[in-house]
């Protein structure tokens, strides 16, 4: 676990700015057949690997974008939550949700994180909002871009 490092006079100092970047994740097919039966979302592209390599435009299966989207959280825990001290993170919501390119399985991606804005809401809690972009290792278009909201809790 990482020392906590970030307080919330130094993220309202952040606005505008990319604060990092996580981890590599690779969605593999594995992890889309999982995301499928959880979800119920079954359509070929993501899990018919070989009606996909004939059929689809990607050559293959890709992640479904709402697979991606789910990274957001975990990636900004790494990045930034778990850098500071709080009780409690709680999700509040998306804007801007923007899925740009397919993540074909097998993929790598990566959450580059800037911080937009940090709202005081008092008795200790803060509306953060940041803005996401979901790299696709080795290509140009980013997979997504996404404001996500969370309430900071401290």
């Amino acid at each position: 676990m990482n020392t906590p490092d970030i307080t919330f006079q130094s993220l309202a100092g952040l606005a505008g700015q990319r604060i990092g970047s996580s981890s590599w994740i690779t969605l593999d097919q594995a992890r889309i057949d999982e995301f499928a039966h959880c979800t119920n979302d079954t359509q070929w592209i993501h899990v018919d690997v070989e009606r996909s390599t004939k059929e689809s435009p990607f050559d293959g299966t890709v992640a479904h974008g709402f697979l991606t989207l789910s990274l957001l959280a975990p990636t900004v825990f790494d990045v930034l939550i778990s850098r500071m001290q709080l009780k409690q993170a709680v999700n509040c919501g998306l804007d801007k949700v923007r899925f740009l390119a397919p993540v074909r399985a097998g993929k790598r991606v990566r959450n580059h994180i800037s911080v937009v804005s940090l709202e005081d809401k008092g008795n200790g809690r803060h509306l953060l909002t940041t803005e996401n972009t979901v790299e696709i290792e080795g290509e140009e278009k980013p997979a997504l871009v996404a404001n996500a909201t969370a309430m900071l809790i401290a």
